[in-house]
């Protein structure tokens, strides 16, 4: 893999996050790097309320998106104990409110990360053919090594 100093890691909670996480673990524990796991989440809007809703319902297993601070803290500390069991040792976790591959590609680089970690989940959807996904947006802007973990 590499040497690396600083690996991060995104997560919306979803078992696919949680295999990037583990994953991200075992590269940070072999090369005794310091964990970074990042959560992004959004704030209902109450006038959108309705409509993002029904979006949620409509997408059933797909609306994994991080709503509110307070789950995203929760899936954190579940990223956390799950980085922890898979060998890591130095884990910090961060939640940022906004869209998570700005998140992702931000906090790598305040935190100089030497490797970014990504799932690999919505690169092959329609959606994610069409609309791009995040593991996709971020290995076009990061500026450092990205593994896109095989999760899907």
């Amino acid at each position: 893999m590499g040497d690396y100093k600083v690996v991060t890691v995104g997560t919306d909670g979803s078992s696919s996050a949680k295999k990037a996480v583990v994953r991200a673990a075992e590269v940070a524990a072999d090369s005794g790097a310091r964990l970074m796991i990042i959560c992004a989440y959004e704030t209902r809007d109450p006038a959108g309320h309705r409509d993002q809703a029904e979006a949620e319902r409509a997408l059933g297993d797909e609306a994994y998106k991080i709503i509110g601070a307070s789950p995203a803290e929760e899936t954190l500390r579940a990223a956390r104990d799950d980085a922890m069991r898979a060998g890591a040792h130095d884990v910090d976790t961060v939640a940022v409110h906004g869209d998570p591959t700005e998140a992702i590609v931000e906090k790598s680089e305040l935190y100089r990360a030497d490797l970014v970690v990504v799932g690999n989940k919505g690169l092959a959807s329609f959606a994610g053919r069409f609309l791009g996904s995040v593991p996709q947006a971020v290995s076009r802007r990061s500026r450092t090594d990205v593994l896109i973990v095989h999760t899907v």
